[in-house]
């Protein structure tokens, strides 16, 4: 499966070390593991006795270690995944494991990109199939095998929890004592997956494997990584857009005590030390005159100017139904816009990677949404042939989008290279947020017709950046970028003249990417918001004048019924509360939020309560479904009501929480979560940013 074999038997560290899976993390139910204490980097998963596929191993004492192909980064995949496969494997629960996938796109390729990539909130949507499969094929070569030592035919024995069993004759035999025979089968071809009715796994709201370790503090994130002699490091970079290094004066660092080198590369410097304490210290009496380029005058307003006019132009048609024009002409007409600011991910775990180049290889300790790019880009920067680059995957504290991005391994590599030895190389918080890949701007201009109480025409037209150009630039088809007009092209609403398109307007100089839903927070929340402006404009409840245009959408419609019913929608509000509601089919899932809000003489919002109601189809586990869509909540609101990201003299002004701010406890209301019981495929619930929680003039009015 080109995957190299290690032997793991034994249960100390060493042991786990040497025999666990690329990233310096062995992720099993009940023995986590520390790498910071041990010096040998961790292998990739064993090949064991019984291979059937690029996920399953399986040894001869019946430990079933499951490839994790999607990483785990707070969105509770490895629990999913491992209940997904050992479902339809009919493993010992009890005696699985989990391990990183080493990266490889061919074997771990997330199937709706043909990459190693964990994004677009689809691991368990994009898997669901392949891993049943995955394990029930396994599951059947293990039947077949103890068929054939008992001589009798594979249709009369059944699996259960990590056995195959004759109930005929009573006899059982364990999956480890069936491991060397099973091996040997010919893998069967379409074997039939599990009826919903006969889950014993999936959708039980079984605790999250990766919970207790990051409780007591065993959890290996990227930034625990220790190799022995590792020095560490911190960088800054030209604070302009674009900038380069001009002079430096290294002198009062190289007398900081425990620095040991200064690294200048031509568009950042960093300091090298014995501890980071060492490190930042010196970084801090570095005098660097910087080279400040062509974008030392640019500025929010210059980049808000340039996307107003950019808004006025004709875009790439995305979808058309009906005839706009007529459809425009045919009732009283409206016209909104509204214009989303740059967003910084802050990731709890700031960027770091942990490097060793030598002359003929390089090894890299990170956490990354999308390994093997990170292998590839590694390589280039290294100027080897990509095989001779590791990756050691580890836990991320924080994704967001952000490390979709291999950056900050390639600025690792280029330090690490002028380095003996391992350096951890770690950016500080600042510097994070000021050198992030930020959500883009974007500016949505709107026009619609009522007549009868409902909406008979739609012109939507999204301005801004292209990401999936830059990121992906064979899915940048015809103009149209697929990732920007999401949850625009696909409202819920039925609507006889619909019209959507885009402009693309690349903001000057400043890099954009991924942001927890990029076009559906952004999509989802100027039309909703415009769909209360226009129920008030007929004069319609907000939620009614939502349920009137969705007969074609039985699941929308019950979602935004539970979601009235539970937050008693209706029910008169004191002085100065109102309520928002937000519908949305992002990633095939459909949610519907009613924020509760209290507006004081001041302006000032306090948030009150959160209801939200998901039809996810089958949620695999329904604890981490209700887990992020509380945790979504969180990062919108605070997006909502405190995300911005502004720019003076090419600088980005914002620096830490202290400026660019989260919502804080006492800020939290109370949050309600309710999951439509579904017979559907998984969809989606992990991507939940500020398309989830709109707080927008025009909701529900205050009495």
């Amino acid at each position: 499966m080109g995957v190299p074999t290690r032997d793991i038997e034994g249960p100390s560290r060493r042991h786990l070390l040497t025999g666990g899976l690329a990233g310096g993390f062995l992720l099993a139910f009940h023995l986590p593991v520390r790498a910071a204490n041990e010096p040998v980097p961790m292998a990739y998963a064993p090949e064991g006795p019984f291979v059937p596929n690029a996920f399953i191993r399986i040894d001869n004492a019946g430990k079933t270690t499951l490839v994790m192909p999607q990483v785990e980064m707070g969105q509770g995949i490895y629990t999913a995944v491992a209940m997904i496969l050992a479902e339809e494997l009919d493993a010992d629960y009890a005696q699985v494991a989990l391990m990183h996938a080493p990266p490889n796109d061919k074997l771990y390729g997330n199937p709706t990109f043909g990459l190693q990539v964990t994004g677009n909130s689809n691991s368990v949507r994009a898997f669901w199939l392949p891993l049943r499969k995955a394990g029930a094929g396994a599951r059947a070569m293990l039947v077949q095998a103890a068929a054939q030592q008992w001589q009798v035919e594979p249709p009369s024995c059944t699996a259960s929890n990590g056995q195959v069993i004759h109930a005929a004759s009573g006899r059982k035999l364990s999956y480890g004592a069936l491991a060397e025979a099973a091996n040997s089968q010919t893998p069967p071809k379409d074997v039939p997956l599990k009826d919903p009715k006969d889950f014993a796994l999936i959708g039980k709201p079984l605790k999250r494997l990766d919970t207790p370790d990051k409780v007591n503090g065993k959890a290996v994130y990227g930034i625990d990584a220790i190799l022995p002699g590792m020095k560490f490091a911190t960088l800054k970079a030209c604070p302009v857009f674009g900038g380069k290094v001009g002079k430096v004066d290294d002198s009062a660092a190289k007398k900081i005590l425990g620095v040991q080198k200064i690294v200048v590369l031509d568009d950042m410097v960093a300091v090298v030390g014995d501890h980071m304490w060492a490190a930042k210290k010196g970084l801090d009496a570095l005098v660097v005159d910087w080279d400040e380029g062509p974008n030392a005058r640019l500025s929010s307003n210059d980049i808000w100017q340039d996307l107003r006019a950019a808004s006025e132009k004709d875009g790439v048609v995305a979808k058309s139904t009906g005839d706009i024009a007529k459809g425009l002409a045919a009732g009283e007409k409206f016209e909104a816009s509204f214009e989303l600011p740059f967003l910084a991910h802050a990731t709890m775990e700031p960027l770091n990677a942990t490097v060793h180049c030598k002359p003929d290889s390089c090894e890299v300790w990170t956490g990354t949404q999308i390994m093997a790019r990170v292998q590839s880009e590694a390589a280039k920067a290294a100027g080897l042939p990509v095989e001779k680059v590791t990756v050691y995957q580890h836990l991320l504290g924080g994704g967001f989008g952000r490390k979709l991005e291999p950056e900050m391994v390639v600025a690792a590599v280029r330090i690490a290279e002028q380095v003996d030895g391992p350096v951890k190389v770690v950016w500080t918080r600042e510097e994070d947020i000021q050198h992030d890949i930020y959500r883009p701007v974007y500016r949505d201009t709107i026009s619609a017709s009522l007549s009868g109480g409902k909406i008979v025409g739609w012109k939507y037209k999204i301005s801004g950046a292209a990401i999936i150009a830059r990121w992906l630039p064979p899915a940048f088809q015809k103009g149209i970028d697929i990732d920007a007009v999401d949850s625009a092209v696909d409202l819920p609403y039925e609507i006889p003249n619909f019209h959507v398109e885009e402009v693309r307007a690349e903001p000057p100089a400043v890099p954009t990417g991924f942001w927890r839903g990029v076009g559906a927070n952004n999509n989802v929340f100027a039309a909703e918001c415009f769909m209360d402006e226009l129920a008030r404009k007929a004069g319609k409840d907000p939620i009614e004048f939502r349920r009137a245009m969705l007969g074609s959408k039985p699941r929308a419609l019950a979602v935004l019924d539970l979601a009235a019913e539970k937050a008693n929608w209706g029910e008169k509000l004191p002085t100065r509360v109102g309520r928002g509601v937000s519908l949305q089919p992002s990633f095939e899932t459909f949610i519907a939020t009613i924020v509760e809000a209290e507006v004081d003489d001041k302006g000032e919002v306090a948030l009150r309560r959160v209801t939200s109601v998901v039809d996810t189809g089958i949620a695999v586990n329904p604890d981490t479904v209700k887990a992020q869509l509380e945790g979504g909540l969180i990062f919108g609101l605070t997006a909502a009501l405190w995300g911005e990201i502004t720019i003076d003299k090419g600088r980005v002004q914002q620096s830490n929480f202290h400026d660019y701010r989260p919502l804080r406890l006492h800020e939290m209301p109370v949050v309600e979560v309710h999951i439509v019981p579904s017979t559907e495929r998984p969809t989606s619930s992990s991507r939940s940013s500020d398309e989830t929680a709109p707080i927008c003039e025009g909701s529900e009015p205050a009495p």
